[in-house]
């Protein structure tokens, strides 16, 4: 009965894309550079199929390397050489300012369907008035924990990080001690990259540190709580994560968690439906709960991620690349990409969507984990917000790798900052 539902729909949505997109004079193929972890790739062409077969048009899916610093560099190149072989960029939502000049206006083309998303989503990438990418999906990172070895230790899930390392230790010295050696306490992203400033940002944040630089453009990093977060996760690494954390990225904190060697990981959506797969040793093992916090009284934090697409104004196929850009931030698109990536929506109303709260319980549940989400300090710094975020990664890492302490590095962290600021942001 659900594939028969499932069908219907389908075939109700491709009737109505054919109504408003027409029958293709020329089919057209169009590239889109995006990001790929996990099944990215595969999960795409799923997502992409209905629009294929109502238009008739193709999509290849040009896969850039996980880190998104990574991707943002080889954007940025593309762009600023005005690569017409690329129609659509699948963007992070901290990339509008910087990127805006090179996509088009989707405002006007958007105008029905912008409304039916979390406003605010919408207002981050809306630049000098000018809507530049349409969401696809928001991201906010949970605490994933192994549910079986907390209860079989009589723990439950810690509330504040000092009872995260704990509770990690604790299992993770018991279960060695019956045989379990590869096992770790808890798995995150500790490369120096943009994951690192996403991860440390909800220390800091979390222990009443600030946001970096302020939602006003003060620069707030330098402060002892700052200090106290960082130090707190230097005192991990080597205790209860690996050494090589520091040069974890996502898939790395995921493929040891997912091979059964993890008490908790720090990660994004897109690995519970992974997690749950038929090939993982975690599968109806783990749940998630929000990120801990300092101390008692303070306020959990999740970094505000998400993803979005772009047409480039480089484009020779804009009118096809629109249309896909409308499918793919739509309510069709976006429910399979729940269903089948577990990302969460940015269509308010799929919260509330049977299918995809029976097909991924968590993401409802993940209402509560986004409702603490806290943005990067994208927008004050505008267009210096890559080499802020570079340097507090870099700080943080030189603290995490043992150069210098938590303190010294942020008080440098603050002389850099100031210096790139100059006169404003």
């Amino acid at each position: 009965m659900i594939i028969m539902k499932g069908r219907a729909l389908r075939a109700t949505a491709t009737a109505a894309m054919l109504a408003v997109f027409g029958a293709p004079v020329a089919a057209e193929e169009l590239f889109y550079v995006s990001g790929a972890v996990g099944n990215a790739v595969e999960d795409f062409k799923k997502i992409v199929k209905p629009w294929e077969e109502a238009t008739g048009n193709t999509v290849t899916m040009v896969p850039m390397p996980a880190s998104t610093t990574d991707q943002f560099g080889q954007y940025r190149l593309w762009l600023a050489a005005g690569a017409a072989d690329i129609d659509l960029y699948q963007t992070d939502v901290i990339w509008a300012p910087q990127l805006a000049d090179h996509f088009i206006d989707l405002t006007e083309a958007a105008k029905d369907l912008a409304p039916t998303h979390f406003p605010a989503i919408i207002e981050s990438q809306t630049v000098n008035g000018k809507l530049v990418a349409l969401p696809i999906f928001t991201d906010a990172p949970a605490l994933y924990y192994r549910k079986d070895l907390l209860d079989k230790h009589g723990k439950t899930p810690p509330k504040t990080w000092a009872e995260l390392a704990e509770t990690a230790k604790f299992i993770q010295d018991a279960e060695r001690a019956e045989g379990k050696a590869d096992l770790w306490g808890f798995v995150w992203q500790g490369n120096a990259y943009e994951g690192l400033t996403c991860n440390a940002l909800e220390w800091v944040k979390s222990f009443g540190g600030g946001q970096i630089v302020e939602p006003d453009g003060t620069i707030s990093i330098n402060n002892e709580n700052a200090a106290a977060a960082i130090e707190a996760a230097k005192s991990w690494v080597g205790t209860i994560s690996p050494d090589g954390v520091l040069a974890y990225q996502e898939e790395e904190a995921r493929g040891v968690w997912q091979t059964g060697n993890a008490v908790f990981m720090r990660n994004w959506p897109y690995a519970y439906g992974l997690g749950n797969g038929d090939d993982s040793a975690v599968k109806g093992l783990f749940a998630v709960t929000t990120l801990p916090v300092g101390k008692e009284g303070d306020t959990s934090a999740a970094t505000l991620g998400g993803w979005n697409v772009a047409v480039s104004k480089y484009s020779t196929k804009q009118e096809a690349a629109i249309s896909l850009a409308l499918y793919l931030a739509g309510p069709e698109a976006q429910k399979e990409r729940a269903i089948v990536a577990s990302n969460l929506p940015t269509i308010m109303s799929l919260y509330d969507d049977a299918d995809i709260a029976a097909a991924q319980p968590i993401i409802p549940q993940w209402k509560d984990v986004f409702l603490n989400a806290v943005p990067r300090p994208s927008a004050p710094t505008l267009g210096k917000y890559n080499e802020v975020s570079a340097k507090f990664w870099s700080a943080v890492h030189n603290t995490l790798s043992g150069n210098g302490s938590a303190a010294e590095n942020l008080e440098l962290l603050e002389v850099e900052l100031t210096d790139i600021k100059g006169s404003g942001w």
